[in-house]
């Protein structure tokens, strides 16, 4: 049997966790530089707040109805996800941390020693939310796509009370039925309307689809996720996570670039996160792509991009951006507000099997850079940086409704009147 467990509006409850007073009041998590929603509780939802909408085209209606507007904390909801992974994985021998607010469970070899699975969850719940204050549901069933489909019912479906257990035949059976096609987990928007359009309407007739014709008119993952509504486990997670072969990094500014330096800052911060995320899985890259557009919505859309090939492949962010300083001036064009400035890493190689060149020795410096990656992990991203990316960068990312990070800042520390 495995267990998913998935918090509720994560973005959502988490602003809520040291604001007991807003707790059961709409809220709403803008994204970058205060573009979208991209979360909303259930109360604002009921509002008629829907997610994915741009915040300008409800911010009147939002202040009208008193719903309480959050840039993203990303730093707070880091830390909160962390502590509920750790206390979710005190009740299993084997976890599996899906996303920043998923977790599996798998009670493959405790099984028999927890007397009553449906208790064993009611417990996680209150767990959670007793050290956490964040509120979870939990999904209980055979396989993966099972514990997903619980999951969903504990959360959408009366009568479950944020913990559904699937253990037997009529049940899955009366579940099934009332969730849609497009609720099962790995069926998307796409594949949903093409099996609507062959009368497949629930996740109940796709569990009746025969596995060979899924294997045949889809894929083979199909075919297992038919095999798994069926409860036939098919699907597992890997231990070890294959390394990536590319790394990007982007974002889009809070004020609109229009000078070389600050397009040189941000090119060169966005080479620190990239570098760091190399060296952390081991690998180091040839060629680096380096690129500076402006909106898609201004009136004369335009991009500029330089591929930058190393003689040696190399992760040092010195070396890295002492490459991009020469090439940047091909990007930089007077008068282009640039909106949206990154760089990708491609044609990565492992450390331990790069090849090495008689011709063109190394530069990196791997001493420097450990101790580099090391002081950063330990005080916080950006401790330590190289002077190219500036102090003040006042295209950094826009969070004007940020409330304070309470758990990584001391200046963000909750104070408490008695």
């Amino acid at each position: 049997m495995y267990a998913l467990v998935d918090a509720n509006s994560f973005y959502c409850s988490a602003e809520q966790v040291f604001r007991p007073d807003w707790r059961g009041k709409p809220i709403i998590v803008l994204s970058n530089n205060d573009g979208c929603i991209v979360a909303a509780n259930r109360q604002a939802r009921e509002l008629g707040i829907p997610k994915f909408t741009p915040y300008f085209h409800v911010k009147e209606q939002c202040a009208k109805l008193g719903v309480i507007v959050c840039s993203s904390n990303y730093e707070l909801y880091a830390d909160l996800s962390a502590k509920m992974m750790e206390i979710i994985g005190r009740f299993a021998p084997d976890q599996h941390i899906y996303s920043i607010d998923e977790s599996f469970l798998s009670f493959k070899h405790c099984h028999t020693s927890i007397p009553c699975l449906k208790t064993h969850g009611l417990r996680i719940r209150q767990t959670v939310w007793k050290e956490a204050r964040i509120p979870v549901c939990v999904g209980i069933g055979a396989t993966l796509t099972l514990a997903k489909i619980a999951n969903h019912a504990a959360k959408k479906l009366p009568g479950y009370h944020g913990v559904c257990l699937i253990d037997n035949e009529p049940q899955r059976i009366e579940i099934l039925k009332q969730l849609l096609v497009s609720d099962v987990w790995g069926i998307g928007r796409r594949l949903s309307k093409k099996l609507v359009s062959m009368g497949i309407h629930t996740a109940y007739d796709l569990a009746q689809m025969p596995t060979g014709l899924a294997r045949k008119q889809f894929s083979i993952e199909i075919e297992r996720t038919v095999r798994e509504l069926n409860g036939t486990a098919c699907k597992q997670w890997d231990h070890t996570r294959a390394d990536k072969q590319q790394i990007f990094s982007t974002r889009s500014v809070g004020e609109r670039i229009m000078d070389f330096e600050a397009l040189l800052q941000a090119l060169s911060k966005h080479i620190g996160i990239a570098a760091a995320k190399a060296r952390a899985q081991g690998s180091c890259c040839k060629s680096m792509l380096i690129f500076a557009n402006n909106s898609p919505y201004d009136e004369q859309p335009v991009g500029f991009k330089s591929l930058i090939h190393f003689p040696t492949a190399t992760n040092c962010t010195i070396e890295m951006t002492q490459a991009a300083s020469l090439a940047a001036p091909r990007l930089f064009r007077p008068g282009v507000k640039y909106y949206k400035i990154g760089i990708g890493l491609i044609n990565l190689e492992q450390n331990k099997y790069q090849q090495l060149d008689l011709f063109n020795l190394s530069k990196t410096k791997p001493t420097l850079m450990n101790a580099f990656d090391g002081i950063n992990a330990r005080y916080g991203r950006d401790t330590l940086f190289l002077a190219a990316q500036g102090i003040e960068q006042k295209w950094a990312m826009r969070r004007t409704l940020l409330t304070p990070q309470y758990t990584t800042l001391w200046g963000g520390i909750p104070r408490v009147k008695c």
